[in-house]
């Protein structure tokens, strides 16, 4: 069943949104660009400060969002590792700007948005390992940012959800920062695009097949079809194709019914949970792809209320872990 209201706005994207699968990354990013509204600054964090940091590929470009006033009893603010979405090709710090205040105001973490380097221009794995970067350097720098390294969560829309998992893994095997949740709202899992959401949904409901498809091209520089560069390990750019998920952080998975990538981010959250990860899957039927950043439907307002409840109960203090050991596992 799908409401008037998502009805009305499914035929307004599906008019308006470029067909960026005919098109080039960069016609494609500058045509998604020029349909961007500047952010706008309500009031809602006490400060959104614009850093550079040092990224493995240069510098990197993040925008850290600071609420207003102080934390419940004085103590440091839960933080977050933000990736925006866009296909790995397009979107920015600018683009996911309001979310992101949101996510500030509605939490109480410092929010750290990420603008990770694009493709095709820069592809796999570049997006994970900037987005891994910027994870490292927000924990490292924590007591800077007046946030508590033990308190840190990663989180994504889309293709920006792919980079969260992906940095869960990266954190796992390299002995990284302890990642307290990831929030992964309709991710970005794998690049065969052969799920039967993919077909139901293949048109008429936003994002498309075509489209995701061609997304993968871009960012596994062609090699969508075969998983991309074999030098790369398969788990760096498609989460599910990992070796195992064991060990992994509590995890909030939001999907959309109407959605191609719906029956791979369920299958994501299965996955999780049967690995024994703690898992929260909310599913939205009537619902399609990109949804929650969409301000003014309504149905979005209440899932990211619910998303920023979520994400508090797993960014609540722990007495029984001191935050010194968020900085790195043991």
């Amino acid at each position: 069943m799908i409401d008037h209201e998502v009805r009305t706005l499914l035929k307004t994207l599906d008019a308006g949104f470029p067909a960026v699968h005919e098109m080039t990354g960069p016609e494609a990013r500058a045509a998604v660009d020029a349909r961007q509204a500047p952010p706008a600054d309500h009031g809602e964090v006490h400060a959104a400060q614009d850093r550079t940091i040092a990224g493995p590929g240069g510098d990197l470009p993040v925008r850290v969002y600071t609420p207003h006033g102080d934390a419940p009893g004085g103590d440091p603010r839960p933080l977050m590792v933000f990736a925006h979405g866009g296909g790995f090709v397009f979107c920015s710090v600018d683009s996911h700007d309001g979310f992101c205040r949101e996510a500030a105001a509605s939490t109480g973490a410092v929010v750290v948005s990420v603008g990770y380097r694009l493709a095709p221009e820069h592809p796999a794995p570049a997006a994970a390992e900037d987005f891994y970067a910027a994870l490292c350097w927000a924990v490292e720098h924590a007591r800077e940012l007046h946030a508590d390294p033990a308190r840190v969560a990663v989180a994504g829309d889309s293709a920006g959800g792919n980079l969260a998992a992906v940095a869960c893994l990266l954190a796992r095997e390299r002995s990284g920062p302890r990642v307290a949740a990831q929030a992964l709202l309709y991710p970005v899992i794998d690049p065969a695009c052969d799920t039967p959401s993919h077909h139901r949904y293949a048109t008429g409901h936003f994002n498309t097949r075509a489209a995701m498809r061609w997304y993968w091209r871009q960012y596994l520089h062609g090699g969508a079809d075969d998983g991309g560069d074999p030098a790369i390990p398969a788990h760096h750019t498609a989460p599910l194709r990992a070796p195992s998920l064991r060990g992994l952080p509590p995890a909030v998975v939001v999907t959309a019914d109407r959605d191609p990538l719906s029956d791979e981010g369920g299958a994501y959250a299965s996955a999780l949970a049967g690995a024994g990860v703690p898992v929260v899957h909310r599913r939205y039927p009537g619902l399609f792809h990109g949804f929650a950043t969409i301000a003014p439907l309504g149905a979005a307002a209440s899932a990211r209320a619910l998303l920023w409840h979520d994400l508090g109960e797993r960014l609540a203090p722990d007495p029984s872990i001191s935050s010194d050991e968020g900085k790195a596992r043991a």
